[in-house]
């Protein structure tokens, strides 16, 4: 994750520096993605936690 997230900025600031637009989704379309991680997550946790009682 630290990797990726290190690349991002260097990518970042690349395409500042280039003043090339920045091809990322909107804000409202991260949110989503991290929905989507934060979904991925929870099933496994749910199913633990049901297990156990």
């Amino acid at each position: 994750m630290l990797l990726a997230l290190a690349t991002g900025i260097v990518i970042g600031v690349v395409f500042q520096s280039l003043k090339i637009p920045s091809p990322a989704p909107p804000f409202l379309g991260l949110l989503g993605l991290l929905g989507m991680f934060l979904g991925q997550r929870l099933i496994p946790w749910i199913q633990l936690w049901l297990s156990r009682k």
